[in-house]
C-alpha cells in the first residue's frame, strides 16, 4: 500500500482526534469529581527521611604473634689436654772477665774573667745660667760720654748682662753696676744693642764689664 495514501487516509486522523478529545474529558473530569485534589495532597505529604545508622564493622583480630627466636645449639666444647714444651737446654757462656776502665781525669773548668765596665763618661758640666764674657764678631767700644768730660769725670766701670737670642742679636742690655751711677749707662746701652755674637740655637745671657778711661789729647 502507498505511504503517502495512507497519511491522507481521514479515518486515521479521526482516531487521533478521538484519543485527544477523550484525554481532556478524562483531565475535566478528574478535576470535577476532586480525584485530582487528592493527588496534589498526597503529593504535598511531607516525606518522613529515615536515618540508617552506620554499621560499624568488628575490629580486625589481632596479627599472629611472632614465632619465637630460633635456639642455636652450640655443639659442646671439647678441651684439649695440654701437653707441656720439651724442655731445651741452653749452654751457659763462660763468665766474663770484669774490664778495669782507665780513669778519665776532667780538666778543672777555666776560670770566668768578668771584664770591667766601662768607664761612663762624666755629665757635661751645666752652662750657668749667666756667662762671664761673651765672643762677639762684631763689638765696638762705647765712647767716652761728652757729659763725663764737662765734669771732669776721667775713669768709669759699668757691668751689663746681654740677652742674646738663637741667631747671636742682642736683644737686651740690663745694667747692673755702673761707677759713678748713671754717668756711662746710656752710652753703653746704645753701643752694646748692635753687637753682634755668636748664636747657638737657643738664647743665653752674658755678664760684660766696659772700662772708661779719659786719655790725654
Amino acid at each position: 500500500m502507498d505511504f503517502a495514501r495512507q497519511q491522507r487516509d481521514p479515518t486515521r486522523h479521526l482516531i487521533g482526534i478521538t484519543v485527544v478529545i477523550l484525554i481532556h474529558v478524562l483531565v475535566i473530569w478528574a478535576l470535577l469529581t476532586g480525584l485530582g485534589t487528592r493527588v496534589i495532597q498526597v503529593i504535598k505529604k511531607p516525606l518522613e527521611a529515615t536515618i540508617v545508622k552506620e554499621i560499624k564493622l568488628p575490629p580486625p583480630p589481632p596479627p599472629p604473634p611472632p614465632p619465637p627466636p630460633k635456639r642455636i645449639v652450640e655443639p659442646p666444647k671439647v678441651e684439649q689436654p695440654f701437653v707441656p714444651p720439651p724442655e731445651i737446654q741452653v749452654p751457659t757462656p763462660p763468665p766474663e772477665q770484669p774490664v778495669i776502665a782507665a780513669p778519665v781525669t776532667t780538666p778543672p773548668p777555666a776560670p770566668v774573667v768578668i771584664a770591667p765596665p766601662a768607664p761612663v763618661a762624666p755629665p757635661a758640666p751645666p752652662k750657668p745660667a749667666i756667662r762671664q764674657g761673651v765672643s762677639c764678631s762684631q763689638r765696638e767700644s762705647p765712647p767716652f760720654p761728652r757729659d763725663a768730660i764737662r765734669r771732669e769725670i776721667r775713669k768709669g766701670k759699668v757691668v751689663a748682662i746681654l740677652t742674646i737670642d738663637g741667631k747671636g742679636n742682642v736683644t737686651n742690655v740690663d745694667i747692673t753696676s755702673s761707677q759713678p751711677p748713671r754717668v756711662f749707662d746710656r752710652t753703653v746701652r746704645d753701643t752694646l744693642s748692635d753687637w753682634k755674637c755668636v748664636g747657638e740655637g737657643t738664647p743665653y745671657k752674658a755678664s760684660v764689664e766696659i772700662n772708661f778711661t779719659l786719655k790725654d789729647e
